[in-house]
């Protein structure tokens, strides 16, 4: 019998501080044969990243080690193996879509130079033809006007363009083993669809393996031919994936399969007036060329876009990726140069300078789409979630600030033993709810979730969403909620605006939109759902 194309066996990982060894992989057995789909699923912290980090040795040793166990790749062990022939390994005949793109993609090089750059070093392909495979591949993974954005910087991409760059560029070499984690999280579901039938393409042509790392279980259902369910570091179940869709064995696979977001918003008070007021609401960007970079026109990310949001109401902003969402998200918390008529409370948000801004900070907060942006490396995470009662609210003592900053924690799914840790320690579901915690400490009457549960498992989201539900109850809490998953937005918010290329074409009640969608596009991105 030929060895599998990947062979985890027994594989234990530990972090090693001092004397001690914290074991977040314990005896994990896994197997992917050539042209098959092993889905890898479970809460944020279970070691499904560390598991994938693992097999392309990326992790530093020390303080990471393996006490137990190999990784094998076509018969050959990877965790002994030379640095050299992991060189030769790595990118090449085993890729990996990182789970965050704008910590994966160098800032300092535009679109081209990156994937170029893959091509030169693994085919050995000189510019003009590696310019035309670069061309090829963002087409094919959906980038609009690829040619035009080749000299673009990471920066000027939205999540989901960042997200669909970075699957071009781990299929550029035609790997044998392709190694995703959590590649669609920020992709809404017609690209997700365009990237899975192309990744199912491709798995054809090449006969590649793929280990594919995911929250969404409808994903697992249609792309996966084998699932492993892990907790704690352990596979609890490992199960063709009709098997356990129709008979799971597990407890925790049970509660996976049955945490699907339901429920109805939360009820509003009635004759309320409006917190928030926007009019004719647009962003532009200037377009440059030449040498001197002179503006030679605008690209409008926002159009025009106008809505009112009352206290306790929640507002779902939906549609694809570069479709102006997160950007009006921005406009709105005074971060980028807008015009139109922002009014908050009474204030006209549109008008005032920086300083005056500073007060309505505290009653204006967000949760960023990543997270691992978002947080200070160099701060803990009581420091970061801290931030800002030191700000708005310096009077505190420090022991004041530990104890709120204790009880938001443990709101968030959070331990309190964990505030002394760094970011780098956690895994991106539990950064994201460190967002979270930050940005409820100061008991805001608005917050700006972009994104805000995409890195985290189906029970978790239930958790964060009667959380958000009960916090909106007790506080009267308005929500500008940013997604791609409509079965949140249809359980969470009261309104629903559904964006296209920085317009809104579709705008009303949750129930009218989802009941009765009036555009073509509306209904194409409802189409799953209805499926469901």
């Amino acid at each position: 019998m030929p060895a599998p194309l990947l062979d985890i066996q027994d594989l234990t990982i530990a972090f090693r501080q001092k004397n001690t060894q914290n074991r977040v992989v314990d005896a994990l057995s896994l197997r992917i044969e050539r042209g098959q789909t092993l889905a890898l699923v479970g809460e944020s912290g279970s070691g499904k990243s560390v598991t994938a980090l693992s097999i392309l040795r990326l992790l530093p040793s020390p303080p990471v080690i393996y006490p137990e166990g190999d990784i094998q790749f076509c018969g050959d062990s990877l965790l002994h193996a030379s640095e050299k022939a992991l060189r030769s390994v790595r990118g090449n005949r085993i890729a990996m879509i990182f789970q965050e793109p704008m910590v994966s993609l160098n800032p300092l090089h535009t679109l081209e130079k990156q994937l170029s750059e893959v091509l030169s070093l693994h085919r050995g392909m000189r510019r003009a033809a590696a310019r035309n495979e670069v061309l090829d591949w963002l087409e094919r993974v959906g980038i609009r006007s690829a040619r035009r954005r080749l000299n673009d910087y990471p920066h000027q991409l939205s999540g989901g363009e960042r997200q669909r760059v970075m699957i071009a560029m781990a299929l550029l070499t035609h790997p044998e083993l392709l190694i995703a984690d959590e590649p669609t999280t920020a992709l809404d579901v017609t690209i997700q669809m365009q990237i899975l039938t192309l990744l199912r393409s491709l798995q054809r042509e090449l006969n590649m393996g793929l280990l594919f790392i995911t929250h969404n279980l409808n994903i697992v259902r249609t792309l996966a031919d084998e699932v492993a369910v892990m907790r704690q570091g352990k596979c609890v179940e490992l199960a063709p994936v009709q098997t356990l869709f129709n008979a799971p064995r597990h407890p925790y696979t049970h509660q996976l399969l049955d945490a699907v977001p339901a429920g109805k918003p939360v009820a509003l008070k009635p004759s309320q007036p409006p917190l928030l007021e926007v009019h004719n609401l647009t962003v532009s960007f200037p377009l440059r060329h030449g040498l001197l970079r002179r503006t030679v026109g605008y690209h409008h990310a926002v159009k025009g876009l106008s809505f009112s949001l009352r206290p306790g109401e929640s507002l779902g902003l939906v549609g694809e990726s570069g479709s102006g969402k997160s950007t009006t998200g921005l406009a709105l918390l005074r971060l980028i140069a807008s015009s139109g008529t922002i009014m908050f409370d009474g204030l006209p948000l549109h008008c005032l300078d920086v300083k005056a801004l500073l007060p309505v900070r505290r009653r204006i907060q967000a949760v960023f789409q990543d997270p691992n942006s978002a947080l200070n490396p160099r701060l803990s995470i009581q420091q970061i979630i801290e931030e800002g009662l030191r700000v708005h609210q310096p009077q505190l003592s420090a022991q004041e600030r530990e104890s709120q900053v204790i009880t938001v924690m443990q709101e968030v799914g959070l331990t309190a033993e964990m505030r002394s840790r760094y970011p780098s320690e956690f895994s991106g579901g539990q950064r994201q709810r460190i967002a979270i915690a930050r940005a409820l400490i100061l008991k805001p009457q608005l917050v700006i979730l972009d994104e805000p549960t995409s890195a985290l498992d189906s029970s978790v989201q239930a958790q964060i969403l009667e959380l958000l539900k009960h916090l909106q109850q007790k506080y009267a809490l308005a929500w500008l909620f940013i997604s791609h998953d409509l079965q949140l937005v249809r359980a969470l918010c009261h309104q629903v605006i559904v964006m296209k290329q920085g317009e809104a074409v579709e705008q009303g009640t949750c129930h009218q939109v989802f009941s009765a969608p009036r555009t073509a596009y509306t209904r194409q991105l409802l189409a799953p759902l209805t499926a469901c």
